[in-house]
């Protein structure tokens, strides 16, 4: 079943959203930093058919409305609520990725009742992490990998490590072909709003079922970081899988029935 794409007027700006219809608990998708919600559609065409899905784009991200002023993950868990009661979404459930996995904490934290079950994929606990290295840090700076295919292959084994190390020409085809190229402006608010940010003090707290998700060759977020926050989560199990920060889409075949069977329990 194809999404339905419709703009949002939330708060006065205009956000993407994309929904797909099924049966049972929508699945939220957050994702990555400087990604529009097209680059997960391979991972949605894996998952099981019957789980409705929720896509958006961030504010200034994709095709959503650039905001006049920074935001938080505070108040953006808000504001995706907001989003929730226009789709006339009350119970769901919240996948996040990598930038997005920490949106996905947030949301859950600041809303017990509402998020049902949590799956963090590629992710980590804020500022106060395991940090990557420098020379992958550096990369991460500026959104480039997604306006120039030739750069994001280029960096890619480096950046993404896993799959992308034997096949870097893969990144032109997750990054370029199917999102919207990112906006500098955009990017930057989304490195603001994880500036100071941490999960770990509310961690513990976090109850619902949590599926965490990590690569055992990420150089992004360093496997330990995964395992940090299994211990610190109370009700969280933990599957490493074999491949690098974005095994969510390069392993969608095996990762989309995991995530699949995990929600419908």
């Amino acid at each position: 079943m194809s999404d339905i794409v419709r703009e949002l007027r939330v708060d006065g700006r205009s956000l993407r959203v994309a929904v797909r219809a099924g049966e049972g608990t929508p699945l939220v998708l957050c994702n990555g930093i400087g990604a529009s919600l097209d680059l997960l559609q391979p991972f949605v065409d894996r998952l099981d058919p019957d789980i409705p899905v929720v896509r958006f784009d961030v504010p200034g991200i994709g095709e959503s409305e650039l905001p006049r002023l920074p935001y938080n993950f505070a108040t953006l868990a808000w504001q995706l609520g907001r989003v929730l009661d226009e789709l006339g979404c009350r119970e769901v459930d919240m996948l996040g990725i990598s930038w997005g996995g920490g949106l996905a904490q947030q949301f859950a934290f600041q809303n017990p009742r509402r998020c049902r079950r949590l799956v963090l994929v590629a992710t980590a606990t804020g500022m106060l992490m395991v940090p990557a290295s420098p020379r992958v840090l550096s990369k991460m700076i500026t959104p480039r990998r997604y306006r120039d295919p030739a750069y994001a292959a280029t960096i890619a084994a480096t950046l993404y490590g896993g799959r992308l190390r034997d096949e870097p020409l893969l990144a032109k085809e997750i990054l370029y072909r199917h999102a919207p190229l990112a906006r500098g402006r955009g990017y930057a608010l989304q490195l603001i709003a994880g500036a100071g940010w941490s999960s770990l003090p509310f961690l513990p707290l976090i109850r619902q079922p949590t599926l965490i998700l990590a690569g055992d060759d990420d150089p992004i977020i360093p496997l330990v970081n995964a395992r940090i926050m299994h211990l610190l989560m109370p009700r969280s199990t933990l599957h490493v899988y074999p491949d690098g920060h974005l095994g969510l889409v390069t392993r969608a075949d095996d990762l989309a029935p995991r995530i699949a069977d995990f929600l419908q329990r």
